[in-house]
């Protein structure tokens, strides 16, 4: 569970975010809608710990226990996965698990891959040769592998093709379906709706609007926005 409480945040005497409150719960995807600028990716640093609130509380609770979630359960899925290019999905996997003091044999990688979307002859391919597609797939792979509890993903369907994009969103759902907390930030519309649960819109540091998802048709969603990005 995320629970952001009247968080406050500027940069260089510039509101960044202005007395933002945000619940997301456990099994849950929660949708966070704005145009470039309007405070989505100071939110995910915050959750990070790469910048702190000037003012405001950050909770991240496992609802399992009540147990605070460690900055290493978390998993960062950002517009551009970083990766080795000239390792394979299954060499870079391994890498970035044995960072995380984590050893697996080569089936589990690459059970963990297959898991997260990816075919099972792709992950021993390069990098180099991967779609932003299948890159994405590895990134999620690799904070799954870390048992994350919370996965924050920054614009993760810009520049995918329509059959990518809704791959994303059934990955993401069967993270939600094992009880994973998951906010993603974007500014498509039909991406969040088809894939949240809940769908916030914030505009200009500030959280204007929020809904279920099976309250709003697509083109509802995109009136509203748009309405609010004009006023």
């Amino acid at each position: 569970m995320i629970h952001l409480k009247n968080i406050t945040k500027s940069f260089n005497n510039k509101i960044a975010l202005n007395n933002l409150n945000l619940k997301i719960n456990s099994g849950e995807i929660y949708g966070l809608l704005g145009a470039n600028g309007a405070g989505k990716s100071t939110t995910i640093n915050l959750l990070l710990g790469f910048t702190k609130a000037d003012n405001g509380e950050i909770k991240m609770i496992d609802s399992n226990d009540e147990s605070k979630i460690e900055k290493d359960r978390i998993g960062y899925i950002p517009e551009n996965v970083n990766l080795y290019p000239y390792l394979s999905g299954i060499e870079n996997l391994d890498y970035f698990s044995k960072i995380a003091n984590l050893n697996f044999s080569k089936k589990q990688l690459e059970d963990t891959l297959v898991n997260c979307g990816l075919e099972k002859d792709s992950t021993q391919k390069l990098i180099s040769d991967y779609s932003k597609g299948m890159r994405q797939k590895v990134g999620i792979a690799i904070a799954y592998a870390k048992n994350a509890k919370i996965y924050l993903l920054d614009e993760p369907a810009s520049g995918l093709d329509p059959y990518s994009s809704n791959e994303l969103s059934l990955i993401l759902k069967k993270l939600k379906d094992q009880g994973s907390t998951i906010l993603m930030a974007s500014h498509d519309i039909f991406r969040v709706r088809e894939t949240c649960d809940k769908i916030g819109i914030l505009k200009s540091g500030v959280l204007v609007k929020e809904m279920y998802s099976k309250d709003v048709t697509s083109k509802q969603l995109e009136k509203l926005y748009l309405d609010f990005m004009k006023n």
